[in-house]
């Protein structure tokens, strides 16, 4: 397994983003946001400025974490912005020698029923998206966020069977705040656990969050990874116990929530040391988990 992460949690500048990085003795980022724009909308001269950056310091990224087809957008709307993204990423991921990139499957439809969402539209879309990436060599990973695969591991399934070749970035958190659309009761939420268990085999990129959803009000309070309900420890020793090689990329929250700006931490140094230490204590679990005996 190797280590990385949205550096944009640490810093909004792709300098602070990098410093973090190499105080963590990590080679990888997965790039999100830099000066407060996604990677694939950044404007040319900003984007090779950042290339030149990344190149100079020996850190790569790893995977784009973009916005193509997330929870921002409906399926019952035109699809030209996913694809005008997954257009701009392409060639941009090329450069930079990036084979992962995070996509999603739009928003869910609060006027609709979990099994009345469009789906053979969903489907139509994220396997054109495949197509696209695919054809170009470079792998697209859906993510169970606020969209139709992250209504529950069994809508995840639905669509790895309708979009061949799709394989998943599985994110510990998510599940703690979703409801779980398989449950007659409104206000259960789903097993980070039991979601990992049923697409563990599709599985090709981990996200890490963790933290404690407050019943009363619904909020999430994010922890370090492992102090919370999303069984970080557990899935990492499991991934490690089945052999899994790939991508561990941390998503701390704690201090900086990317949709949520009334989140963002006002003190850029608490948002620095929190990411660092987040990402020392990560690291501490994966090596744990490699070596049980240690």
């Amino acid at each position: 397994m190797y280590l990385t992460g949205f550096a944009d949690e640490a810093a909004r500048s792709i300098e602070g983003q990098i410093r973090a990085t190499k105080e963590l003795g990590w080679e990888n980022i997965e790039s999100r946001n830099i000066d407060g724009k996604n990677i694939h909308d950044l404007d040319e001269a900003a984007f090779d400025a950042v290339c030149g950056k990344l190149q100079d310091a020996g850190v790569r990224v790893n995977c784009f974490g973009s916005a193509i087809a997330n929870w921002s957008k409906s399926v019952e709307e035109p699809f030209d912005s996913s694809l005008a993204e997954t257009r701009r990423a392409i060639p941009r991921m090329q450069r930079l020698g990036a084979k992962l990139v995070r996509i999603m499957s739009f928003a869910v439809l609060k006027n609709r029923a979990p099994d009345d969402q469009m789906e053979e539209e969903r489907f139509r879309r994220v396997r054109e998206l495949q197509t696209m990436f695919a054809g170009e060599g470079l792998l697209p990973v859906h993510e169970n966020c606020m969209n139709y695969g992250g209504m529950g591991w069994r809508y995840t399934l639905r669509l790895v069977e309708n979009v061949p070749g799709l394989k998943l970035v599985f994110d510990t958190g998510n599940p703690l705040f979703t409801r779980d659309c398989d449950s007659d009761d409104p206000e259960a939420v789903q097993s980070s656990w039991d979601f990992y268990s049923h697409v563990k085999e599709h599985i090709a990129y981990v996200h890490i969050k963790d933290g404690k959803r407050d019943p009363q009000t619904g909020k999430m309070n994010y922890t370090f990874p492992g102090e919370g309900d999303g069984d970080v420890v557990r899935i990492v020793n499991d991934l490690a116990a089945s052999g899994y090689d790939g991508g561990i990329s941390i998503e701390p929250h704690m201090k900086a929530v990317h949709h949520d700006p009334a989140r963002q931490a006002s003190e850029d140094d608490a948002r620095y040391a929190n990411y660092v230490e987040y990402g020392r204590r990560m690291a501490a679990i994966v090596r744990q988990a490699e070596n049980p005996a240690a």
